[in-house]
């Protein structure tokens, strides 16, 4: 979260289909390095309405990385970077829920990652930090769900909150 009356830097991580972000001001790629090694691509940095933002294509421009080997701990140290104080990650997929149409937009509050085969962690051998415990049952912040639902609703986009675990 960015720092009372600070305005805040927004990131983006694009989805598969989402390979760059229209309608940024003074719009640049630009790479970023970082000890986590590659990230899926460089980030394309611009202004919304003087809002500074940051996209990431998350498979890569023309998605060329698939599920399995993107590598989130440099995607996301990238992000930090540079400055990114909010993420909003975008992910297209299915639902086996009748009641949810094709184009719905969905705000989750929990997830499972069915992905294998990587690295899940910022933290291992050599990299060990004071960790502080964050718990939460919900990993968005009401901030971005409320905003998103509302723009969705502006928008005529369908809209919907999935909930997930206990509380449901």
């Amino acid at each position: 979260m960015a720092a009372l009356g600070t305005p805040p830097v927004v990131g983006i991580i694009g989805g598969s289909g989402i390979y760059e972000l229209d309608g940024l001001e003074g719009a640049e790629w630009v790479p970023v390095a970082s000890p986590f090694g590659a990230a899926s691509d460089e980030v394309l940095v611009g202004y919304l309405d003087a809002l500074k933002m940051v996209f990431l294509p998350r498979h890569g421009r023309g998605h060329r990385i698939p599920p399995s080997d993107l590598n989130n701990r440099a995607n996301i140290d990238v992000m930090k970077r540079m400055g990114v104080t909010e993420v909003i990650s975008l992910s297209a997929c299915g639902s086996l829920r009748e009641d949810l149409d094709p184009g719905t937009f969905v705000i989750v509050d929990q997830f499972i990652d069915r992905t294998f085969a990587r690295v899940k962690s910022f933290f291992g051998s050599g990299l060990a930090w004071r960790l502080r415990m964050v718990t939460s049952r919900s990993i968005s912040a009401p901030l971005v769900r409320t905003e998103s639902r509302s723009s969705a609703t502006r928008l005529r986009i369908p809209v919907t909150r999935s909930r997930a675990g206990p509380g449901r």
